[in-house]
């Protein structure tokens, strides 16, 4: 089977590595650990359906024909969306159909350099696209299962997160001491707690109602992932150039607001154990985020509530982090703004938008001017850290 055709070929473009200390080169003898923060699961059709209980079955997401006979995709809080018959060939094809078994996904990650990754939904993705926080909630129960059931005896390497619907605070807390007694690494919580668009009169994270989600997290020793596309549908865009309007502006930027939420409200002020960030929104916008929080609490203090002991942008660089596939913008500004700590690789493994199986060309491609240091960090200690990701000893040793 072809492995490469042409859309894909500069996926294999790079000037190298010479002159690095480590590689990125799965064959390396001196391969930097590697860690994937931000992978996706290839969910079996009846993953929910198998363990949901009778009276959600019908609101599932699934197929439906349209009025043409056209088959649609039906998501409680999706707009329908028109299946097209497009067919895959060559490396894309090989990404659609990859990993649907851990034993092939440790494959995958071995043909890649990638030593572990935190895998998080893909068809599950929709466990949070209903605005009833039950019915969220209780998908979310029965992807845990199907994850704890088909990646647990592998999660030194394999580590699924634990999905939570924060909306249900009281869930949420069940789910959250559940998940710790399974052993998760992590935990994923939608952009907003309860899903749609912008309404002032939903909860949302800077209120004092989700303390206790945040104790309960804390008492797990649990971090907070946030993903793209978990807060309200992102296909808004319709016709010319919609495919990339609702990647740029409706998946990718609205994964900000977490973490605006939780570094200018006090929250890590309160509970200063609480780890939390984004996950494949990239990392570009980290610096003028931290900016535009400074500038807003000090330009505009005459309205700031609460008045914090340092500025938001501290409590992202003790606390915060977020996930990046290829960012060059953001790694040159890194340095820069003293982000070293708070930035994870990930190859986004099985998805298009990764850099799966061409990981290491596309690293050498855009760390180039990093330091030795800086990148080791950013490819898996990192996340190492952060996750607690078991380090092979022989990743410890300082390169000669």
């Amino acid at each position: 089977m072809r492995t490469a055709i042409e859309p894909n070929r500069w996926r294999q473009d790079t000037p190298g590595s010479a002159g690095w200390p480590r590689s990125p080169r799965p064959d390396a003898a001196n391969k930097y650990f590697m860690a994937s923060a931000d992978c996706h699961a290839q969910e079996p059709n009846d993953f929910l359906s198998k363990r949901m209980p009778a009276q959600y079955q019908e609101r599932l997401p699934g197929i439906v024909l349209g009025g043409d006979g056209s088959k649609l995709q039906k998501t409680e809080g999706f707009r329908p969306i028109r299946l097209s018959d497009l067919k895959f060939e060559g490396e894309d094809l090989l990404r659609s159909e990859s990993g649907k078994t851990p034993e092939a996904r440790l494959a995958a990650l071995d043909r890649d350099g990638v030593d572990c990754e935190l895998i998080f939904p893909n068809k599950g993705l929709t466990v949070w696209a209903t605005p009833d926080t039950q019915f969220s909630q209780a998908m979310c129960r029965a992807w845990n299962d199907w994850a704890w059931e088909t990646y647990g005896p592998y999660n030194d390497r394999l580590s699924p997160v634990a999905c939570i619907a924060a909306g249900d605070i009281a869930g949420s807390i069940a789910e959250i001491e559940r998940a710790a007694k399974r052993g998760f690494r992590a935990l994923a919580l939608p952009c907003k707690p309860v899903w749609g668009p912008p309404d002032h009169e939903q909860p949302n994270y800077n209120l004092p109602e989700f303390d206790p989600l945040w104790a309960a997290a804390c008492d797990a020793d649990l971090p907070l992932t946030f993903h793209v596309s978990t807060g309200r549908d992102p296909r808004t865009a319709r016709g010319n150039g919609g495919a990339v309007i609702n990647y740029t502006v409706h998946s990718l930027a609205p994964t900000m607001e977490p973490l605006v939420n939780l570094c200018a409200a006090g929250v890590i002020e309160r509970f200063p154990k609480l780890r939390f960030g984004s996950i494949e929104a990239g990392i570009g916008w980290v610096p003028w985020m931290l900016t535009a929080m400074d500038e807003a609490y000090r330009k505009h203090h005459m309205w700031v509530r609460p008045k914090l002991k340092q500025l938001p942008s501290a409590y992202f660089r003790s606390n915060g982090f977020a996930s990046f596939g290829e960012d060059k913008p953001g790694l040159d500004l890194m340095r820069e703004h003293g982000l070293a700590e708070n930035f994870l690789w990930a190859n986004d493994f099985p998805h298009h938008e990764g850099t799966w199986p061409h990981s290491a060309a596309a690293i050498e491609r855009s760390m180039g001017a990093l330091s030795d240091g800086e990148r080791a960090q950013v490819l898996g200690l990192n996340a190492a850290r952060i996750f607690r990701f078991p380090v092979p000893q022989r990743y410890l040793r300082t390169p000669a």
